[in-house]
C-alpha cells in the first residue's frame, strides 16, 4: 500500500535551504515547497565584491525555478513568511497560506545595530544583494558628487570610509575597497587627487578575523596596513549622526559611508511559542534539528541552535559550511525517516575557514594547516567557485575574475538606480 505524501514547507532559499531542497529533488514521497521572498538563490560570501563593483550580482545568483526543471516534487512560492500557525501546520506568508505536514525554517539572520537607531538608519548593510547593489551605488555616487565641489572638507567626508565589524566581511571589503581606491579611483576621477581621505576599519575586539587563528589575524592585519587601511581595534561604533561615525574612544571621523558588518541577529518568527527562543533570537533545536516541544517543525542554518554536539556545546558558529551539512543531512533523515530506518544526528565537520584581504592575499585556516599569501589566495578562489549553482554561473566568476585581476579594471562601475518601484 503506497504511503501518503508528505507536505514539506521550507523558508528560506540559502545554503541551508537549498542544500536541504537538492537533497529531496526526485524523491515523490515528498511534496517539497521552499518559501522565499528572492525568486533567486544568492551567494553571500562574494557580496562585498558586488558592493565593491568587481562582479555583477548574476555571477553569484541563480533563479529557483530554473533550478527546479524537471524536478515535479519541488515548487517555488513567492513570499516572505508573516506567521507560523503550529495548532493547524499552516504558515502565513504576504501571498497567500501554506499546508504543511513538515515546516523547515532556515531564515537565516539579518542585520544586528545593538539597539542604535541612527546606525541603522544611516548606516549601509551588506546582508543581501539588494544591499550590495544599493552600497555600490552610493559609493561611486559620492565620488562624483566629490569631483564636482570644491569645499575640502565635504569632499574629504563623502570619500571617507568606516567599516564597523573586523570579522570576514569587514576586513574582504576594506581589502577590495582600498585597492580599487589605489588603481582605479585616482586614474578615473582626476578630480580628487590629492584629497586626503581613509579607509577605516573599526573592531570592538582586539584582533581582526576574531574566530581564525593568530597567523591569519596578524596577516590581515600586516596587509590591510599596506594598503593603508586605518584599523582600529579595542573600540565600538557609539553612534552615527551629522555625518559623523562616533567612538568609544570619543573619536570622531567625519563620513557619508557608514559599511555596518559588525553582527547579526537571527530573524524573528511570530508564532512559535516564546521558550523555543535562545541567545542572539535563535531557535532552540536537538539533535535532529527538530524545534524543542514540537513534532513536526524544524530549523536548520544560522537560525538555529543547537547545543547537543559535543564538540560546540555553546552552539555551532554562523557559518556557510554548518548550515550545508545541517540541510543536507536534515533531508537525508526524512528519506531515512520514510524508509523506516534510523535517523543520525547533527555533528559539524569543521572544513576550516578562510577570507581574502587583497589581490594575491589570502587566508586560509584548514583543520590542520593555516596559508597565507598566494596560495592562500588560490584555495579561497577554487573554494568559492565550487559551490556557485550553475556551470555557467561558475564560468562567467572564473573569467570575471582573472580578467578584473590582471588588469586591476573590473569595469563594471555603473550606477544603476531604478526610476520607479513596482506595486
Amino acid at each position: 500500500m503506497a504511503h501518503a505524501v508528505k507536505k514539506i514547507v521550507i523558508v528560506g532559499g540559502g545554503f541551508a535551504g537549498i542544500n536541504f531542497v537538492k537533497q529531496l529533488g526526485k524523491d515523490n514521497r515528498f511534496q517539497v515547497t521552499l518559501v522565499d521572498k528572492n525568486n533567486y538563490h544568492f551567494f553571500p560570501p562574494l557580496l562585498y565584491q558586488v558592493a565593491s563593483a568587481f562582479i555583477e550580482p548574476s555571477n553569484i545568483s541563480y533563479p529557483f525555478r530554473r533550478m527546479f526543471e524537471g524536478k515535479s516534487n519541488l515548487h517555488y512560492h513567492y513570499g516572505s513568511l508573516l506567521k507560523v500557525n503550529p495548532g493547524n501546520n499552516t504558515i502565513e506568508t504576504d501571498t497567500g497560506i501554506l499546508e504543511y505536514d513538515f515546516l523547515v525554517l532556515a531564515i537565516g539572520t539579518e542585520t544586528n545595530y545593538f539597539g542604535m537607531e541612527n546606525v541603522r538608519q544611516h548606516s549601509r548593510p551588506m546582508k543581501t544583494i539588494d544591499d550590495a547593489i544599493n552600497l555600490r551605488n552610493h559609493l561611486l555616487l559620492n565620488m562624483e558628487k566629490a569631483s564636482l565641489i570644491n569645499d575640502r572638507a565635504e569632499k574629504e567626508s563623502l570619500l571617507n570610509i568606516v567599516i564597523a565589524g573586523g570579522g570576514p566581511s569587514g576586513v574582504e571589503i576594506a581589502g577590495m575597497l582600498a585597492e580599487m581606491r589605489q588603481n582605479i579611483a585616482t586614474i578615473e576621477y582626476p578630480e580628487i587627487k590629492g584629497i586626503l581621505s581613509h579607509i577605516h576599519l573599526i573592531d570592538a575586539s582586539p584582533h581582526l578575523l576574531g574566530p581564525m587563528s593568530s597567523k591569519a589575524q596578524k596577516a590581515a592585519f600586516k596587509v590591510l596596513n599596506q594598503l593603508g587601511v586605518k584599523v582600529k581595534l579595542n573600540t565600538a561604533v557609539k553612534d552615527y549622526k551629522d555625518g559623523k561615525v562616533l567612538l568609544a574612544d570619543g573619536e570622531m571621523i567625519a563620513t557619508k559611508s557608514l559599511i555596518w558588518t559588525s553582527g547579526v541577529i537571527a530573524r524573528e518568527v511570530p508564532g512559535l511559542p516564546p521558550d523555543v527562543t535562545g541567545r542572539g533570537r535563535r531557535i532552540l533545536v536537538d539533535e535532529f534539528n527538530k524545534v524543542k516541544d514540537t513534532q513536526n517543525i524544524f530549523a536548520i542554518g544560522d537560525i538555529c541552535l543547537q547545543v547537543t554536539d559535543n564538540n560546540y556545546p555553546g552552539g555551532h558558529p554562523q557559518l556557510a559550511q554548518v548550515a550545508i551539512q545541517q540541510g543536507s543531512l536534515l533531508a537525508q533523515n526524512f528519506r531515512r525517516q520514510a524508509s523506516g530506518k534510523p535517523l543520525k544526528p547533527f555533528s559539524y565537520n569543521d572544513k576550516g575557514s578562510m577570507a581574502i584581504i587583497s589581490k594575491y592575499e589570502a587566508v586560509a585556516d584548514l583543520p590542520k594547516v593555516s596559508f597565507t599569501g598566494f596560495f592562500a589566495w588560490l584555495i579561497w578562489l577554487f573554494v568559492h567557485i565550487i559551490p556557485l549553482v550553475g556551470f555557467r554561473n561558475k564560468v562567467k566568476l572564473a573569467f570575471s575574475w582573472f580578467w578584473s585581476f590582471i588588469t586591476n579594471n573590473p569595469t563594471l562601475r555603473l550606477i544603476i538606480r531604478p526610476g520607479k518601484q513596482e506595486n
